[in-house]
């Protein structure tokens, strides 16, 4: 706070400096008595909720929504109360994550919102990370236990377990998380978007959602420049995946309860589905193993699996064989 201080309350007649979380919540506002009293008569104090959900367009509140810097001047803002007000505002970024932790604004008349104040407003958000790196550097680190957290992504409804709850996730977050984790050297965002979508995904929606993405996940996990795991994020899909290659062909199928997130349409996912699917029917047709053939083809993946359903007929017993001719006569149906 010393720095924000130096560089934009000096001297800043009827203007204010405020500084929110990142959700928008208000944590300090300073300066100008009469503006800080006025400003208090619309709520906006420490304490208040200013995010863009919560407050409409409003400059540390979008500024929050969009990960980039605004200037809302007058009737731009959503609420008729703010309209007397003119605003600057830049978020503050994790020096290491780059992921947005707050935001910095400066509200007053119309000299708050030219070029020059944007430039100052940003020039002071920039010594705030600079000195947010140096403190990261040489400030003692706080011993915390990482939350235990993996990701369910086989079956139809993806989940993140955090310290034995369940949140769920939007099939598109459940998608980029599934790609992150596949590219551990990261992906730029137009690489993301042509996974998530083949049609030309537009790049500031890719932004939007891996910034949604972060506020669930947190913060401390997502990266960006290019967008990145920080951690391991276990999951199921990779649990199968290890079983496989280290030859457990009966842990991987206990592992397995369907295809890695079928409901997805993203073309990177379809891929690592239909990788995963294929390697395990692989192993287990290359088993030839009956009980472990019987286990697959009760899954979703393997009913219309006519080579698998072949194999059970030649080999099963009496009821699988009869079993295995309903199988494949509808398959030759569905086919006609």
């Amino acid at each position: 706070m010393p720095v924000v201080r130096k560089l934009l309350l000096d001297g800043s007649a009827g203007a204010m400096v405020a500084v929110a979380d990142r959700d928008g919540t208000l944590l300090w506002v300073e300066g100008d008595g009469a503006a800080v009293r006025r400003a208090a008569a619309m709520n906006f104090a420490p304490g208040a909720d200013w995010s863009e959900a919560s407050a409409g367009t409003n400059a540390p509140g979008t500024a929050l929504a969009l990960d980039t810097e605004v200037q809302i001047a007058g009737s731009e803002h959503f609420a008729r109360v703010a309209h007397r007000w003119n605003c600057t505002a830049v978020p503050i970024h994790d020096p290491v994550t780059r992921a947005a932790i707050g935001v910095l604004d400066v509200t007053g008349g119309p000299e708050v919102a030219t070029p020059q104040a944007m430039a100052l407003v940003r020039a002071a958000a920039l010594a705030v990370e600079g000195q947010l790196a140096v403190l990261r550097l040489t400030g003692p680190v706080p011993a915390t236990e990482p939350a235990r957290t993996r990701l369910r992504l086989l079956g139809p409804r993806p989940v993140l377990e955090r310290d034995g709850r369940e949140v769920p996730l939007t099939g598109r977050h459940a998608d980029i998380l599934a790609l992150l984790a596949r590219h551990p050297e990261g992906l730029t965002a137009d690489h993301l978007a042509l996974l998530l979508d083949e049609r030309d995904l537009d790049v500031v929606t890719v932004r939007a959602e891996v910034s949604r993405l972060r506020k669930t996940i947190g913060a401390e996990f997502l990266g960006s420049r290019p967008y990145r795991l920080l951690r391991p994020l276990a999951s199921d899909a990779d649990d199968a995946a290890s079983a496989l290659r280290a030859g457990r062909i009966t842990d991987a199928l206990a592992v397995y309860r369907g295809p890695l997130l079928p409901n997805s349409a993203a073309p990177g996912v379809a891929r690592l589905r239909a990788e995963l699917a294929g390697n395990l029917r692989s192993a287990v047709l290359a088993s030839r193993d009956l009980g472990l053939l019987r286990r697959w083809l009760d899954l979703p993946d393997a009913r219309d699996d006519e080579q698998g359903w072949r194999v059970l007929r030649a080999h099963g017993d009496v009821r699988e064989r009869a079993e295995a001719d309903g199988r494949l006569a509808a398959i030759a149906l569905d086919l006609a």
